[in-house]
């Protein structure tokens, strides 16, 4: 069966290459460097244990390959995990042309526009933006913009085939929905920090212990129309849009200056107490496990 084409064997290609073979899809990887190559089949195989108590088993195989060529050339889906270069991607985009002329190129970048990363192109209209929430093995988020609705379609259903939870991005904009969401709230969380209202660990605590265990459930505007209670979002905007109002108003707009990242760093190092990055992250991935099994109980 033709394999999904992997091009950048990093975090976040191994990721996705865990999940493709855990549906039962074949994989050929690619990466410019040798060492990534080399040890790609053993991350991936890790990350392919974490789906198995979600019943994802399935037994795809994990190729990897020597050039870019060789990747895509019978490709069905081209899965794109460069890094966030535009020159670099472009370059990648016309060596894919070259050697594939039908399958989907999927773009991984958690920034760049559509139209950024398209410009040269012979067949544009193949690209689309794919952006993944980190890791995209275990996190169902993808967001998805293409100039056209039919590759548009074929993407959701790729995707949702895939057991991912596809949005649309009706317009460009730098970091399409979810990162802009999230930057938004970091910003807020580093101002907290920086105007010394509360410290690092207390900042997390708040998220993690309130407003995040809802949004894990229901997002923000659905959360505000429970906020208004019978009224529902109508009645929340009429007695209580106000009140938000002022404390939009009253949000910080901090800079990460020099005595702002030390504030930052020295906090997040007390608040992992010794932790690796491995360790948080196996922790990360073992709670996100547990709650995608609560999820799909529904």
């Amino acid at each position: 069966m033709p394999a999904i084409a992997i091009i950048g064997a990093g975090l976040i290609g191994a990721s996705w290459a865990a999940l493709f073979t855990a549906r039962g899809h074949d994989v050929l990887a690619w990466d410019p460097a040798a060492a990534a190559r080399a040890d790609f089949a053993v991350r991936t195989r890790n990350m392919q244990r974490q789906l198995r108590p979600l019943g994802l088993k399935g037994k795809g195989r994990i190729g990897v390959v020597a050039t870019l060529a060789e990747a895509v050339r019978d490709a069905i889906w081209i899965q794109e995990n460069g890094p966030e270069l535009i020159p670099l991607k472009r370059a990648l985009y016309a060596e894919i042309e070259a050697a594939n002329k039908r399958a989907i190129i999927a773009s991984s970048t958690s920034s760049f526009q559509w139209s950024q990363l398209s410009a040269g192109m012979k067949r544009p209209g193949r690209l689309i933006v794919a952006h993944p929430f980190n890791p995209p093995h275990l996190v169902p988020l993808v967001e998805i913009y293409a100039r056209s609705k039919t590759v548009a379609d074929q993407a959701f259903a790729f995707y949702e085939a895939m057991g991912k939870v596809p949005i649309r991005i009706r317009r460009e904009a730098p970091g399409h929905v979810a990162n802009r969401l999230a930057s938004a709230l970091w910003r807020e969380a580093v101002n907290i920090v920086a105007e010394g209202i509360a410290d690092v660990a207390d900042v997390d605590k708040a998220l993690v212990e309130g407003p995040g265990l809802r949004w894990a459930i229901q997002g923000a505007h659905m959360t505000y129309h429970l906020g208004g209670g019978p009224g529902g979002i109508a009645h929340y905007l009429a007695h209580l849009g106000p009140s938000q109002e002022k404390r939009w108003a009253a949000l910080g707009n901090p800079k990460l200056d020099a005595a702002t990242r030390q504030k930052l760093i020295r906090g997040v190092a007390r608040e992992a107490a010794g932790r690796s990055i491995a360790d948080l992250a196996a922790e990360r991935d073992a709670m996100l496990l547990a709650l995608l099994k609560l999820k799909t109980r529904k």
